[in-house]
């Protein structure tokens, strides 16, 4: 049998929410209304070659009459077990305690058992009636204090459950992370030893998962960036002035794909990590008029002075000179030890970005192109809201049910912190991205900025 976990406790603890975190799947229904569940659920985690299962159960709703039923005349310790599953196989007890009879049955069919309390509720004796009818399963059982609203009383449930179970866990369903998550799988490893290896394997395929999301994640950013950096579009006309315009509809079109190529990569992004019923709050972005606004592109691109510099280590590279336009203004910038500044040209003012061309054709009309984009901060623009993204998402715990807000975050920071030749290799294939040209590889030196 695969490891399986039985999630089981009081109605509205939280026990949705913790199948959705272990899962980390958002599909599993979560709600602070009482009876979400009424059935055992199963669902089945695959990771690579290696599985386990997490099984959503009904509350409990009369623990105190399933446990007189249960101690109705002498049962020795050994014997417990065996009364749990009579009263499973009781007709009346069927029709009496529905839900009791649901998250008992997979525990008596061999899974453990995760029971989840609310540490910002009081401890009452009336729980007591409950962990006694686990206790009489014997399955390997592990207590998980959630503090839904704040934790006044984890020190009173843990004194309490630690007399019930062999482990006891503080475990904030809505904020815990991946490494609490394995936490718990480890702590079954010594818990429950025949699940061990499998245990250990599951936790391994974790690991690897979360690296192969990160794979995924920098292609799917090298891509985006390519795609945008090199994009354009042209309309043949049968005149100079009818191309001219065209310049309107044309500089739409152009504007539309490429937000709507943004926003794509972006969902492909929240899918990977298994976001499917979020909703992004990408107002702040204003995508409409902002990505193409030159104070956003400070916000989320590279500012002036970082600009500078990058252009110093992207030009010493290159050995070739440069024109800094910055909003119109022009700065001739000489040699910087060992080197010079190379093509490097941040052309920022909101005019700049992109220019229509009229060009003839050699067998009569015209032809009106808009784009590429030619700033060379708009590489890092576009970097800088992909990073955003990902990081919230690769953070975010699957219980919660709030929107995600996307604010500004200047991707100079981020950049900051990796190593010289990281940032080098970086600035380099940017800069080359803003002149159209191709990059190897760009997947492979971008990973550095996608690590934790």
């Amino acid at each position: 049998m695969i490891p399986a976990f039985a999630v089981v406790g009081h109605p509205n603890k939280g026990k949705s929410s913790v199948v959705s975190t272990l899962a980390r799947d958002d599909r599993i229904a979560v709600s602070m209304r009482s009876g979400t569940t009424t059935t055992a659920k199963t669902f089945d985690i695959n990771l690579a070659d290696q599985s386990y299962q997490l099984i959503d159960t009904p509350g409990f709703q009369r623990p105190r009459k399933v446990l007189a039923w249960l101690k109705q005349g002498e049962v020795s310790a050994d014997q417990r077990a065996k009364r749990v599953r009579e009263f499973l196989s009781d007709e009346q007890c069927q029709k009496s305690f529905v839900d009791e009879i649901e998250l008992l049955k997979p525990i008596m069919e061999g899974a453990a058992i995760l029971y989840v309390v609310d540490g910002s509720r009081p401890y009452s004796a009336d729980y007591e009636a409950e962990m006694e009818i686990l206790r009489w399963t014997g399955q390997p059982s592990m207590a998980l204090i959630n503090p839904i609203e704040n934790r006044d009383y984890v020190d009173n449930w843990s004194q309490a459950l630690h007399q019930f179970f062999g482990i006891v866990r503080v475990f904030d369903a809505v904020k815990a992370d991946l490494q609490q998550h394995l936490d718990l799988l480890e702590a079954f490893t010594q818990l429950h030893l025949p699940w061990a290896d499998s245990l250990n394997n599951i936790i391994q395929a974790f690991k690897d998962k979360v690296a192969a999301q990160r794979a995924q994640s920098c292609a799917i950013a090298a891509n985006l960036l390519q795609e945008l950096t090199a994009y354009q579009l042209q309309q043949k006309a049968l005149s100079k002035d009818q191309a001219q315009k065209m310049q309107l509809l044309l500089e739409q079109r152009y504007y539309q794909w490429m937000r709507q190529c943004e926003s794509q990569a972006h969902d492909q992004l929240q899918l990977l990590y298994r976001h499917h019923q979020l909703q992004r709050k990408e107002s702040p972005l204003a995508l409409p008029d902002d990505l193409f606004d030159t104070d956003k592109w400070y916000a989320w691109g590279l500012d002036r002075a970082q600009l500078t510099k990058v252009a110093a280590i992207v030009g010493a590279t290159s050995g070739g000179m440069v024109d800094m336009a910055v909003a119109g203004q022009t700065f001739m910038l000489g040699a910087i030890t060992g080197g010079v500044i190379g093509s490097t040209a941040a052309w920022l003012g909101a005019d700049k970005l992109t220019k229509l061309k009229v060009k003839g054709l050699s067998l009569g009309g015209y032809e009106a192109r808009q784009g590429p984009i030619k700033s060379k901060n708009f590489p890092y623009v576009v970097l800088a809201r992909f990073l955003y993204v990902y990081r919230q998402l690769q953070a975010r715990n699957h219980a919660q049910r709030d929107d995600l807000v996307v604010t500004e975050q200047q991707v100079g920071q981020v950049l900051e912190n990796l190593q010289k030749e990281q940032r080098k290799e970086i600035y380099t294939a940017l800069d080359r991205l803003s002149r159209q040209k191709s990059v190897d590889n760009l997947a492979q030196i971008l990973a550095p900025a996608f690590d934790d």
